[in-house]
This record gives structure tokens, C-alpha cells and sequence, in this order.
């Protein structure tokens, strides 16, 4: 009994009730400890913790009493669990212990859990705030700790098991390896993120930056680094579950219930120049409120997100003629290329929604390493063997369509396009302008030049109709938009019954790209 006692009052010293002053410090911030978050996201009951009684590596200069009652687990819960009923793994750093910083048995707790990650192919949530490595461990002498193969471990996970990292707070060095690592990135208002804090940013040479301007939100959702951005750890959790969902196997549905599809007939603009909103053409497309919008701060021009059709998850890229009127920049080719990888890598459907004058052109342009980065959307749509369906909403020109259609418009298992679309090997008056260069410039009247382009650029534009291009067919169809939802649901069906619903047998699959 003294055995059972003894083992009783130990664990009580894990549990945030041992520590009520570092768990009030962390409240007063708005944030919940770790153990919180872990309880909120799994089913009760359900997690079996590993390490539970490990404490940070400092017994030489440290009483093992004060690393008991200071560092449980030496901050990090690790185990595994239930998430709404399916298996998983989750890893969570303790900023109530050392700052969440990255200890010796925390490093070989990871090693563990990757393992057992990799054997039993389980989905991983990873709670990432933190301070980085832990320079006061002393108990393992070390000269540089690069040696550690946490880091390794980690990053050979990609594209195997579906990896969401969960940021809240101060996330730097090998915490925010861990999150860049990972396949998404959720994190909440109050988030830093870094390679460096600021004592390696003094230490570098730069001055002395507060914690949360390292890298606050407001860059980190710009650049691309956060996928969603959510309020707090609660919707946090909520929103893990939710992308935790869309990578498991599909359920079909065919009464799953979808907005009013008449209403697509009416969300795109004949005005050729008249920009619009893609995301509610998203939605109506998608079952009623499964859609999550990623990066969408990041070359918004390149919309990315997460749906399902009927129940079945699906990935959707389309251009958002909001900015830069859907032309393919490098960070769109960039963000698309990247969302094509993670659907390829977890046998996700890709939906395709085009409208777009081309890749960027331009001076400025190509300073941003346009030909490869616009190169790296043809390759990974190439690479692809899940199913894809693409849909030309209004404008599909040049190269810049052919990216959108993983290279060609017979890509796809299924092209088609809505009546008002126009297509072209280029955009039309480029090309009017182009093919009649020696005829216009003999014309030296000005407005008479400009009117000639009109005239013939309306021409290309008849010539350029959606039908005209199925009547030769350059397209599988010309549709009602109405009709879209239930043609790529058609499609997908028949993709799932020939076997292939899924893509490549998941141990032919590529990494996928932190970028």
C-alpha cells in the first residue's frame, strides 16, 4: 500500500491542481494549461499519457523534489487518444513549465511518440507554444545537442499521417520547427512565431525585440506561415477537429444538405472585368458549413480550402479575381502547389474552379522567380493521382489555365464549363494585339487603332466561347452551373467505384512542402 500511496502523491504532483500560482499566471494571460487543452480536444477517458512522471534534466543543481513539484512531465503531455471516436496521437508543450522550452526527456519523449506515430499511422495534434531548446538541462552533458533526431523524426512523418499543429502565444526555435513542419497551422490572436526569440535576436546582433513582435499574426497570416486563424484555444480545438475530419475516409452522402444551386447561376459577373467573391461560390458548391478557407490572407488571388461534396472530402483551388484579377502570381503558384501536395499526400479530391487571364506578366513579376515558382503549379498538378475536376467559371486563358487544370484541360477526370466562359490561348486582346502588331502600327490614327483592336478583340471573344470550345472538344461539357455540385459528385462516385477515389497507395505518396 505504501508502494500505491506513494504513487498516488506523485501523480497528483502532474495534475495542474499541484500548481495553482503557475496556473493562475497562465490564466491571467487568457490561456489554459496544457493538460485543459489535451482534456478539451480528445474523448474523456480516452488518452493514455506517456512520460507522465518525467521531469526536466536538472538535477544537478536541483533538488529531485523541486523538479517533481515544478516540472511534471518536464513539460510535455504526449500520448495517445480517441478524437471523436477515431485514433490519434497528441503532443502538448507546458509553457507552465520553463516556458514550454524543449528538454532532454521531452526530446526523447518526442522520439517515442513519432515512433509509435509512424507504426500505428495515427493523426497528430501538436499543442507547439513555446520557448525553443532548453539551455538549463545539465544532467546529459552535451556540446551542441544537434544530435537530437526529434527534428528528423518530425519531419519524416510528412505525408504519411496528417499533422496539425495548434499555436497559442510564443512559439520560437524548435517549437516553431515543429509547427512549420507540420502539414497545418492553427493559431490564435495572441501568437508570436519565430526561427528565433529575442535572445537569439539580441544575441544575433539586432537589439532587443519584445516577444510579441517577433512575429506577430498580422505578418504570419500575410506570408502564408498561419493556415486558420482562430480567437482562442477553444476555437482552436474546434477547428483542429474539424480539419482532423477531413482526413479521414469518406463517408458519401448523398443527402447531405448544400445550399440553393440555382443561386450559382447568378454569383459571376458577365462583365468579363467585373471582379466577384469566389468563396460564396465555394459554399453553395460545398455540403452546408463544411468549408475551411485556408491561408486566405497569403496570395489571396489563390484561393485554397478544405469541403465536402456529399459528404466526401474534397480539396478546392480556384482563382479570387478580388485581387490581381485571379492572375497566377509566384505565391499563388506557390500556395496552390503546396495544397496540391497535402490533398495528393492524403487521397483528397481535387476541385478546381478557373477564372483567370494567365500568369502574371511583367518585370516586377519575374523578379519574384515567376518562371519556377509558376513552373512548381504545373509539376505538382502533374504529380497528382487522387481525382480531380476542373471548372471554368468564366476565364480560362493561357498557361495560367492549364496550371489550374493540372496541366492540360483533359487532366482532369471531368472538364467542364459554365455558359458564360470564355477560353483562349492567351488573354484576347493581348492576342489581337499580338497577331495584328504590323497591321496596327500602320494605322496611324490613334482612336482608329483602338477601335480596330475592339472590333477584332470581339471577334476572339465570339470565337472564344465555352461552346465553341466544347464543340471542338477542348471541353468535356458546357453546363448549367446549377448542375456543378451534382456533376462532380457523379464524377467522384465513379472515381471511388473504379478504386482510385483515393489516388496512390499512401506508401508511394511524396513529403509535403512546409512552403
Amino acid at each position: 500500500m505504501e508502494d500505491l500511496e506513494e504513487l498516488l502523491r506523485r501523480r497528483a504532483l502532474t495534475e495542474d491542481d499541484a500548481r495553482p500560482e503557475a496556473v493562475a499566471r497562465r490564466r491571467a494571460r487568457g490561456g489554459r494549461t496544457a493538460r485543459e487543452n489535451v482534456a478539451d480536444l480528445v474523448d474523456e477517458g480516452s488518452f493514455v499519457e506517456y512520460g507522465r512522471y518525467a521531469i526536466a534534466a536538472q538535477r544537478g543543481r536541483r533538488t529531485v523534489e523541486d523538479l517533481q513539484a515544478a516540472t511534471p512531465a518536464d513539460g510535455m503531455l504526449a500520448g495517445t487518444a480517441a478524437i471523436d471516436g477515431h485514433p490519434a496521437a497528441v503532443l502538448a508543450y507546458d509553457y507552465t513549465v520553463l516556458a514550454g522550452t524543449q528538454g532532454a526527456l521531452g526530446h526523447l519523449k518526442k522520439d517515442r511518440l513519432f515512433e509509435l506515430i509512424e507504426r500505428l499511422a495515427l493523426p497528430v495534434v501538436f499543442f507547439a507554444e513555446g520557448g525553443g531548446g532548453r539551455p538549463g538541462d545539465t544532467d546529459h552533458p552535451v556540446v551542441s545537442s544537434l544530435h537530437v533526431r526529434a527534428f528528423a523524426l518530425w519531419a519524416k512523418l510528412s505525408g504519411h499521417v496528417p499533422r496539425i499543429a495548434i499555436v497559442h502565444g510564443r512559439c520560437f526555435a524548435g517549437n516553431a520547427v515543429i509547427a512549420g513542419c507540420s502539414d497545418l497551422i492553427v493559431a490564435t490572436r495572441s501568437t508570436s512565431i519565430g526561427m528565433g526569440g529575442p535572445a537569439m535576436i539580441a544575441g544575433g546582433g539586432q537589439g532587443e525585440v519584445a516577444p510579441d513582435d517577433v512575429g506577430p499574426v498580422d505578418v504570419q497570416t500575410k506570408n502564408g506561415v498561419i493556415d486558420v486563424l482562430v480567437d482562442d484555444e477553444a476555437q482552436a480545438v474546434e477547428v483542429t477537429r474539424r480539419l482532423l475530419g477531413y482526413f479521414r475516409p469518406a463517408v458519401p452522402d448523398r443527402d447531405a444538405p448544400a445550399g440553393d444551386q440555382a443561386l450559382l447561376r447568378t454569383l459571376v459577373p458577365e462583365r468579363a472585368r467585373r471582379a466577384y467573391k469566389l468563396a460564396p461560390i465555394v459554399e453553395a458548391l460545398a455540403d452546408t458549413g463544411s468549408v475551411t478557407h485556408l491561408r486566405p490572407r497569403f496570395a489571396p488571388e489563390m484561393a485554397t480550402a478544405l469541403a465536402r461534396i456529399e459528404g466526401r472530402p474534397v480539396g478546392v483551388i480556384g482563382n479570387n479575381t478580388m485581387y490581381a484579377a485571379g492572375a497566377i502570381t509566384s505565391a499563388a503558384a506557390d500556395k496552390a502547389a503546396r495544397f496540391l501536395q497535402l490533398c495528393e499526400a492524403f487521397g483528397l479530391p481535387v476541385v478546381s474552379l478557373i477564372d483567370t487571364p494567365g500568369i502574371m506578366v511583367g518585370p516586377k513579376a519575374e523578379a519574384t522567380g515567376l518562371v519556377r515558382h509558376a513552373s512548381r503549379l504545373l509539376l505538382a498538378g502533374a504529380a497528382l493521382t487522387v481525382p480531380t475536376v476542373a471548372v471554368v467559371l468564366r476565364r480560362g486563358y493561357g498557361l495560367g489555365a492549364q496550371a489550374m487544370a493540372f496541366g492540360s484541360l483533359h487532366e482532369p477526370l471531368l472538364t467542364v464549363a459554365w455558359p458564360s466562359a470564355h477560353l483562349g490561348p492567351m488573354g484576347l486582346e493581348g492576342a489581337v494585339r499580338l497577331g495584328l502588331r504590323k497591321e496596327l502600327e500602320a494605322i496611324e490614327d490613334e482612336e482608329e487603332r483602338e477601335r480596330r483592336v475592339r472590333e477584332v478583340t470581339a471577334l476572339a471573344q465570339q470565337n472564344a466561347r465555352a461552346l465553341n470550345a466544347a464543340q471542338l472538344f477542348e471541353l468535356d461539357d458546357v453546363i448549367d452551373p446549377a448542375q456543378t455540385r451534382d456533376l462532380i459528385a457523379r464524377t467522384l462516385d465513379a472515381a471511388a467505384h473504379s478504386g482510385n477515389g483515393g489516388g496512390a497507395p499512401r506508401g508511394t505518396r511524396r513529403y509535403v512542402d512546409s512552403w
